[in-house]
């Protein structure tokens, strides 16, 4: 998942580190790792000695995700005396005891050690030895020092990239005083006592309409745990108001203001008659209040409507036949086939007389137009969903 955690519209910190020494290398895509994570924690500075597969290598690249920064500056030596020879302080990172005689430090230790000798002005570098075994003992001879890391001894193995990560990590901890790069986001002042008291009072209102607190012994308890539930949140301004509207919401059984909430079927009534007096003439691409209308409806269907949708898209008779409001010219039935021409006009039981003025019109205008139209109750549907099928099917044989 390369880049998911990557904003390039900021700057990377820029520190002075220690150089990571990967000495002969087997995979190109640990090498790619391993300067991936040094990336992460600011480290720049990479060199490698007699890596196996040659330099430079594409499964390096590839491996890198983003890395080539590294990868560009790359330094590429024959021997481990040569790629060590400048520096003044030398870490030698291994899982296994070499038996020398040379202190054995943890990442934290090292970390506080690198920091001094860069800011003393010398070079520090680490080495890191090879996938199969690591380093062998005439190179960590070469260290100063020995880094190893306190884990599960039957299983000590760190994988190449892990290794550096770990060490990476530390020293950048270290150089950064452990600043994260970005923190909970302030959207809302706390919320004050009074605040807090009001919205408290107008909870307890609502529960004693319910007669939750109850026994009676028990209320001043009750009312003691549901405080404190509150203010262990410390909860702030916009907290309150939401938490306010929840509970007016229950108490009073309204709707949110979410986008396609579902609506009850007198509801959607009354959206249609608006949609058939605002309409009237008015071209779709022309009327916001007509396509804002039939947006809302179109996330709303009545029972009959999603039954006959899912039949349409389902049954193999019309399947991928049929649109669901779906403007025809100015009009928009409630379901019109291209294909074969037909309109389906779904009737729902007391309707407006504007809904059915505007229905006749519409067939009227389809009809004129070579559009067969099929009129459809939404009880039938919802009753005996085959007969109705059965009936658009002749219909649909009709129009071939």
């Amino acid at each position: 998942m390369s880049g998911s955690g990557t904003d390039k519209t900021k700057s990377g910190v820029t520190l002075a580190g220690p150089v990571v020494i990967l000495v002969e290398p087997q995979l190109g895509e640990n090498i790619g790792m391993a300067a991936r994570a040094m990336g992460n924690f600011g480290l720049t500075r990479l060199r490698i000695v007699n890596p196996r597969d040659g330099w430079p290598n594409v499964h390096a690249r590839r491996a890198a995700s983003g890395a080539d920064h590294i990868l560009d500056h790359v330094e590429l030596f024959d021997t481990v005396e040569q790629a060590v020879a400048d520096c003044t302080l030398l870490f030698a990172s291994t899982a296994r005891a070499h038996d020398q005689a040379k202190p054995v430090v943890a990442p934290e230790a090292a970390a506080r050690e690198i920091v001094g000798g860069i800011a003393g002005g010398g070079t520090v570098g680490i080495l890191f030895g090879r996938e199969r075994y690591g380093l062998q003992n005439e190179e960590v001879a070469l260290a100063n020092r020995i880094i190893t890391f306190p884990v599960n001894p039957g299983f000590a193995s760190l994988n190449l990239a892990q290794a550096v990560l770990l060490i990476g990590y530390e020293w950048f901890k270290l150089s950064t005083a452990g600043t994260l790069p970005f923190a909970m986001p302030e959207r809302s002042e706390p919320a004050s006592q009074h605040q807090m008291q009001a919205f408290f009072d107008n909870l307890v209102r609502e529960l004693d309409k319910v007669e939750f607190l109850r026994p009676a012994e028990k209320r001043e308890t009750m009312l003691v745990n549901l405080r404190n539930i509150f203010t262990r949140m410390d909860p702030t301004k916009q907290d309150m108001h939401t938490l306010h509207g929840v509970v007016m919401a229950i108490a009073e059984g309204r709707k949110g203001p979410a986008k396609g909430g579902v609506l009850d079927g007198e509801q959607a009534t009354r959206l249609r008659a608006l949609l058939a007096e605002h309409g009237q003439g008015a071209l779709p691409s022309e009327s916001g209040t007509v396509r804002g209308l039939a947006r809302l409806l179109r996330r709303n269907p009545t029972d009959a409507e999603r039954i006959l949708w899912q039949a349409l898209t389902t049954d193999r008779r019309f399947a991928g036949q049929f649109k669901r409001q779906t403007p025809v010219g100015r009009h928009i039935p409630d379901f019109v086939s291209f294909v074969h021409r037909i309109a389906i006009e779904l009737v729902n039981p007391d309707e407006t007389e504007a809904i059915a003025k505007d229905r006749a019109a519409r067939q009227a205008w389809l009809e004129a137009r070579g559009y067969r139209v099929v009129n459809m109750a939404s009880a039938e549907v919802e009753g005996d969903l085959a007969a109705q099928l059965g009936r658009l099917e002749s219909s649909v044989t009709e129009a071939r």
